[in-house]
């Protein structure tokens, strides 16, 4: 097939990545659900990290050189709000499935753009408003109750208050993108957000590092090599990928996460599943631009 052809892949090699790191994220949320069983949840994301600062040093090896403050400033800034969305969301897996967090976790797609408006004001396109309006009716059937009783508990919000750390990181990563050298700040934000957790984890209680298991070293290092691959392979696909093909494609992130848990064993309830679908098609939407609004904004 004309199609399959090597040069074929080679030219669409970016879009193949990222759909492949999109796999590999949707994984992740099932694999941190099973690490909990090892460890309390904000030590765990602080170890994880360290495992994933320490894979990207030694990927980016010989660019660790000639800090400067602004960047060791950005790293930190953007460390400070993965630590906050990653150990929000761990906490919240201890309570809701893989598959559910994945979905609510996806609501940063849509918020990045509102939180664009309201901290630069750079004014949201219509589509924008109406992948909103999609991800918050799916955002009521995932809690399993429609419209009839709107009510969230503890693991729904408290996952959901890490999807807009995650929407403020990418916000970060976009203002800081221009201005530092790349592949520094990556290592420092993941240094700086384990370096906070560990910070945190005794402050809101935790009894400090978990017994040394074997299985737990091998998902720890599982996942900082898998969230090295997403990082490196995220900041070179999206020098040649726009970004809002981009998002479209992480807009798969949740469903491979719901199939996965599903191989697992998760079973959502029938609304919960219509809420999620929902969720994905407002992301979707919120980055949708055609042609015919780009006239009319033109004119």
């Amino acid at each position: 097939m004309a199609s399959l052809s090597p040069a074929w892949i080679k030219s669409k090699a970016p879009q193949l990545s990222l759909i492949l790191i999109t796999f590999i994220w949707g994984g992740s949320f099932i694999t941190v659900q099973y690490g909990l069983n090892f460890s309390s949840p904000i030590m765990f994301v602080a170890l994880r990290f360290a495992a994933a600062a320490i894979a990207v040093s030694l990927l980016s090896w010989k660019y660790l050189k000639d800090f400067n403050s602004h960047e060791v400033f950005a790293g930190a800034v953007i460390g400070a709000v993965i630590a906050i969305g990653y150990g929000t969301q761990t906490i919240g897996l201890q309570t809701i499935s893989s598959s559910e967090s994945a979905f609510l976790t996806a609501l940063y797609v849509p918020l990045v753009p509102i939180f664009m408006w309201l901290i630069f004001r750079k004014k949201p396109y219509l589509m924008t408003w109406i992948g909103c309006l999609f991800a918050f009716v799916g955002l009521v059937f995932l809690t399993g109750n429609g419209f009839g009783q709107i009510q969230l508990h503890f693991g729904q919000i408290i996952t959901i208050i890490g999807s807009i750390a995650i929407a403020l990181e990418i916000i970060f990563i976009g203002y800081f993108a221009g201005k530092v050298n790349v592949r520094r700040v990556t290592v420092l934000q993941l240094i700086f957000a384990s370096l906070f957790c560990f910070i945190i984890s005794p402050i809101l209680g935790e009894s400090g590092l978990p017994a040394f298991n074997w299985m737990l070293v091998v998902i720890l290092v599982g996942l900082g090599c898998a969230s090295a691959c997403i990082q490196l392979v995220m900041n070179w696909a999206q020098q040649s990928v726009d970004s809002s093909q981009a998002a479209i494609i992480y807009a798969g992130e949740p469903v491979w996460a719901a199939f996965i848990g599903r191989i697992a064993g998760e079973r959502l309830p029938f609304l919960a599943l219509i809420g999620g679908t929902l969720v994905v098609l407002g992301v979707v939407l919120s980055e949708l631009k055609p042609d015919f609004l780009k006239k009319k904004l033109k004119k």
